[in-house]
C-alpha cells in the first residue's frame, strides 16, 4: 500500500497536467515578447495574460504572439489589443484580478529600480492569488529580497521561482550538476557572450547591464535617456564589457550547498550591434575528486542560440516545474539551483 500510495504521488502532477497551463507574462518589452512566441509553439502551456506598463489582455482561450506584438509595435502597449486589450494604469492589479484561472506568470520585468520584483511579488501576495511566479533577475541583492519574502509567499500559497533565466539559471543549474563530481568545488566561472543586432529591443535589459559597468549603479543607469545609452554605446563602439558582476549565480549556488558565493564569479561580453555572439556562453566549474585530482568541467551553449532563448526556455521550464511543485502543496522561494526544470512540449 505504501508503495502505490508513493507512486500515485509521484505521477498526480502530470495528470493534472492534460489541460494547457494558462500562462501569463508581465513586462512586454523584447523579451516579454520573445516569450510569447516561444509560447506560441507549445502546447503544454497557453498564453493567455499579458500586462505592459500601460495596459493589459487577457483571454482564457489565448492570445496570438503576432496579434499581440504587433500591437505593441503599433502602440506601444499590449492594452490596444483588439477585443482582448485594456489600457490601464494599473495592469499587473487588475490583470491579477480579472485572470484567475492563469496559473503561472513569466515575470519578464526590468527590475529597475533594483526593489521593483519584490514589489511584484509583494502585490501578488496582498492579492490573494495563488499559483506560480518566476523571474529571470540577475543580481544577488535582488534575489535576496525575494528569499527573504519566501515565509510570506508560502502563507499565502504561492510558489515563486527565482533566478530563472540563462544566468542565473540555466548555467547556475548546469555548475550544480557539474559539481557532483567533485568533493569539493574551487570555482563556477561564468562567461556569457550576447549579440543583439539592435539594443532598442532590449532597452531594459542593457539597462541592466550598464548598471554592472564602472561607474554605474541601477538607479544612474535607470535614468538614462535613450541618446545617452547610444552616446555611451557609440563611445565603446557598442560593446559593453561587464567582469565581477553582482550575479545571484553566487548566492543560489552557496544555499544549494555547492561553494561559497566568493568561489563564484560572472562576466561576459554584451554586442549590441551584431547577432553574433562575442564570445561563447560557458561555465566551468573547477573542483577536486575524492581520489584527489584536479578538474573542470565545461559547458558551452551552442552560438546560434540566442540570449532570448537561452533565457524564455529556462524560465517556462521552470515554470512547468513550478506548477508541479505547487500542485503537491509546496509554496514559497525555490532557485535554479535546487531545482531541476521541466520540458515544456
Amino acid at each position: 500500500m505504501a508503495q502505490q500510495h508513493m507512486t500515485q504521488v509521484l505521477v498526480s502532477p502530470n495528470n493534472l497536467s492534460r489541460a494547457p497551463i494558462q500562462v501569463g507574462i508581465l513586462g512586454f518589452g523584447g523579451l516579454g515578447q520573445a516569450a510569447s512566441r516561444v509560447l506560441a509553439l507549445k502546447t503544454e502551456m497557453r498564453l493567455t495574460a499579458i500586462a505592459d506598463h500601460k495596459g493589459y489582455a487577457h483571454n482564457p482561450h489565448g492570445l496570438s504572439a503576432d496579434a499581440s506584438i504587433a500591437a505593441c509595435h503599433a502602440h506601444d502597449s499590449i492594452g490596444y489589443l483588439e477585443t482582448d486589450g485594456n489600457l490601464s494604469n494599473n495592469s499587473i492589479r487588475e490583470l491579477i484580478h480579472c485572470a484567475p484561472d492563469v496559473e503561472g506568470y513569466f515575470l519578464a520585468l526590468p527590475n529597475l529600480p533594483n526593489t521593483f520584483m519584490a514589489s511584484v511579488a509583494q502585490q501578488f501576495i496582498n492579492s490573494g492569488w495563488q499559483g506560480v511566479l518566476v523571474d529571470a533577475m540577475k543580481r544577488t541583492s535582488a534575489v535576496e529580497q525575494m528569499l527573504a519574502l519566501s515565509d510570506d509567499l508560502k502563507t499565502c500559497g504561492i510558489t515563486y521561482m527565482t533566478g530563472c533565466g540563462a544566468t542565473p539559471g540555466l548555467l547556475t543549474a548546469a555548475a550544480a550538476l557539474a559539481a557532483q563530481s567533485f568533493s569539493e568545488v574551487h570555482s563556477v566561472e561564468i562567461t556569457f557572450g550576447v549579440g543583439i543586432a539592435n539594443w532598442e529591443a532590449y532597452r531594459a535589459t542593457i539597462r541592466e547591464d550598464i548598471a554592472h559597468m564602472p561607474g554605474y549603479d541601477v538607479e544612474a543607469a535607470r535614468a538614462m535617456t535613450d541618446a545617452e545609452v547610444s552616446a555611451l554605446l557609440d563611445q565603446t563602439n557598442g560593446l559593453l564589457t561587464l567582469e565581477n558582476m553582482e550575479h545571484a549565480d553566487d548566492v543560489m549556488l552557496e544555499l544549494a550547498g555547492i561553494c561559497d558565493r566568493d568561489r563564484v564569479t560572472v562576466g561576459g561580453i554584451v554586442d549590441t550591434r551584431n547577432p553574433k555572439k562575442p564570445l561563447s556562453t560557458n561555465v566551468q566549474v573547477t573542483g577536486r575528486t575524492f581520489e584527489g585530482k584536479r578538474s573542470t568541467h565545461t559547458f558551452t551553449l551552442g552560438d546560434e542560440t540566442s540570449m532570448a532563448a537561452n533565457v524564455c526556455g529556462p524560465a517556462f521550464g521552470y515554470l512547468k516545474a513550478g506548477v508541479e511543485l505547487h500542485r503537491r502543496g509546496l509554496h514559497g522561494v525555490f532557485t535554479a539551483a535546487e531545482v531541476m526544470p521541466k520540458f515544456v512540449r
